[in-house]
């Protein structure tokens, strides 16, 4: 007998709730179109930005760079 498979629940990166990460949902990984948005408009006014080489990470509060293991 083949189940349907469940749509995985992954937290939304926006708000933090619950989100369905399948087909169904097309705001995928965000749960609404609120939250898209407003990741979105993050992105356009610049709030985030993706690191330039040499960037100390925002995990590494000292600027020292760490070994990975």
């Amino acid at each position: 007998m083949n189940l349907p498979n469940k749509p995985r629940i992954v937290r939304c990166p926006g708000c933090g709730g619950p989100s369905e990460y399948g087909p169904g949902n097309t705001f995928r990984p965000f749960c609404s179109e609120r939250c898209k948005n407003h990741d979105f408009g993050a992105w356009a006014t610049e709030s985030y930005r993706v690191g330039k080489a040499g960037d100390p990470s925002p995990d590494d509060a000292d600027g020292d760079i760490l070994p990975h293991h």
